[in-house]
């Protein structure tokens, strides 16, 4: 089964659960946390923005007829083409973040957003606000990848899986922004109904830009470019406050060190290493489900046409339906950021297996109620749907808001990471695209028939999330490196971090191109695991 995997020696991870002091009373702790809210954990704010700011504009009656109704095919390709944005930025964005850094690769993104948010802005037709979205979408990625990977890698092992979940939890404050302001401007007599949203979509990535400077590097990168000293002196000032004689710095940069030039030997840097190994392929066939199953859970049909949602069970009332959204954002803010903090209490597979059941049987309700009203008119059917939207958020918050970006930071070790959380969103925006496509052509040709189809996706995920995830809460992103390659690749690196602390080296200083029998026997050593 999935769980039955090894992690590395735990030496780092008893450092961290002998550590009594809480991070707020930390000083440089706590300042590296608050920074990191406007900067990366605010990063999703957007897409939240987004999704909401799109369910609220079909409800404002000048953005309707400013575009001349959009439905079908035609909302679908508005909505869709921020996805189509993001999947062709995709190929370029793990040379950019490996290359440039996680927080340039933040500012680069951010600015690319800005762009589409002025286009989006000024639209002037169908085609242009279709162009800026896709502009939009074209940033985002990287930036969300850029900062996933800097919360992981920056923050204190023992407050790694709060961030993580409150890095998807901030998605819900883009969302109640977005839907509070079109529900404020949906009564207004003219255009800015629908163009103050698109120009307040900027403020995140206006914030990203400006507190950037404050923020430091990740010590991994900076490991991982031969800045040793750099990393070193972010490791003791944020993770021992400023003690540069700290045994847990020690251990934690001999541990990363270590780890990275192990990985170094047998990378190359290129999208081929990603199905190199049998642990590699693994890896890469759980991102990409992952992806799919964040956007294949149904959450779409909530997140983008509540509106058709009610429509189909008898809500038509556009103040209602505004209403409606507000509160259901609400609550998700209110549910993720709870979980966000209680999730680390339970295992990464018991959290993920509890969410897709819940899932299924939500959805499995919710087809159920649907078509009663359908066939029979049933009032009661039409309040069981409703209730079910607001059942829905806790169960999917639970497993893919709480712990995607957590658990793909822990599943993928650092030189191939930017390049597994780009598969994971590679295949999160195609089935995104797909969804926002085909979703209203779905929901309009079909009717509630078309929530069987997520009902048997559900049903699949539960047995995918039992049989291939691994457990990854309790240790360190190092001691997770090599978490299905092996006992003997796990024993040299528990060797390496141990001359580091020793010795003060592991064989040459980073980054350094191993020779071709030391790659070879790397090679041979992983191959064989």
């Amino acid at each position: 089964m999935g769980g039955d995997v090894e992690a590395g020696d735990p030496i780092l991870t008893q450092y961290v659960l002998d550590d009594p002091v809480p991070w707020y009373k930390k000083r440089n702790l706590r300042y590296v946390y608050f920074v990191l809210i406007p900067t990366c954990i605010g990063v999703e704010i957007t897409s939240g923005f987004d999704s909401s700011m799109m369910n609220g504009l079909q409800s404002v009656s000048f953005w309707d007829e400013y575009f001349h109704q959009p439905r079908g095919q035609t909302l679908g390709l508005m909505s869709a083409s921020y996805s189509l944005g993001c999947i062709i930025s995709l190929p370029f964005i793990p040379f950019i973040v490996d290359n440039a850094g996680r927080r340039l690769s933040i500012v680069i993104g951010s600015c690319i957003m800005l762009v589409g948010v002025a286009l989006q802005t000024a639209a002037v037709n169908y085609v242009m606000f279709v162009i800026a979205r896709g502009t939009i979408g074209f940033g985002i990625p990287m930036a969300i990848v850029s900062a996933s990977a800097m919360i992981g890698e920056l923050s204190y092992p023992k407050e790694r899986t709060y961030l993580g979940s409150l890095f998807n939890a901030s998605w819900f404050i883009g969302a109640i922004t977005a839907a509070g302001v079109t529900y404020g401007t949906f009564s207004m007599k003219s255009n800015w109904a629908w163009r103050i949203p698109s120009v307040l979509q900027a403020v995140p990535s206006l914030m990203q830009i400006t507190f950037m400077y404050f923020l430091p590097e990740s010590p991994r990168w900076l490991l991982s470019k031969g800045r040793d000293d750099e990393a070193y002196q972010i490791l003791a000032t944020y993770h021992a406050e400023g003690d540069q004689d700290s045994e847990f710095v020690k251990t934690e940069f001999a541990q990363i060190k270590a780890t990275l030039q192990i990985e170094a030997e047998n990378s190359k840097r290129s999208w081929k290493e990603m199905i190199a190994t049998p642990g590699m392929r693994k890896r890469v066939i759980i991102a990409s489900f992952l992806g799919l199953f964040t956007q294949w859970s149904g959450n779409g049909m909530i997140s983008y046409y509540l509106k058709r949602i009610l429509a189909d069970v008898g809500i038509t009332n556009n103040k209602t339906v505004n209403q409606i959204n507000v509160a259901n954002t609400c609550w998700g803010l209110v549910n993720a950021t709870t979980l966000a903090f209680l999730v680390y209490k339970i295992k990464r597979r018991t959290a993920y297996l509890a969410c897709t059941i819940s899932l299924l049987t939500i959805y499995t309700s919710w087809t159920i109620c649907a078509a009663r009203y359908t066939i029979a008119g049933d009032t009661k059917a039409s309040h069981g749907v409703l209730a079910l939207i607001f059942l829905y958020s806790p169960a999917y918050n639970l497993g893919y808001n709480a712990l995607t970006y957590t658990f793909l930071v822990e599943l993928f070790p650092f030189t191939v990471r930017a390049r597994g959380i780009t598969i994971f969103q590679l295949f999160g925006r195609l089935a995104g695209f797909f969804n926002q496509y085909v979703n209203p052509i779905g929901i309009q040709n079909a009717g509630w028939k078309y929530y069987l189809s997520y009902v048997i996706w559900l049903a699949f995920e539960v047995c995918f999330v039992y049989f291939m995830f691994p457990e990854t809460s309790g240790r360190t992103l190092e001691e997770l490196a090599f978490i299905f390659e092996g006992k003997e690749v796990k024993k040299r690196q528990a060797k390496e971090t141990e001359q580091e602390l020793v010795h003060g080296h592991v064989g040459a200083p980073m980054p350094v191109k191993p020779s071709g029998d030391e790659k070879k026997e790397a090679s041979e050593m992983i191959e064989k695991v």
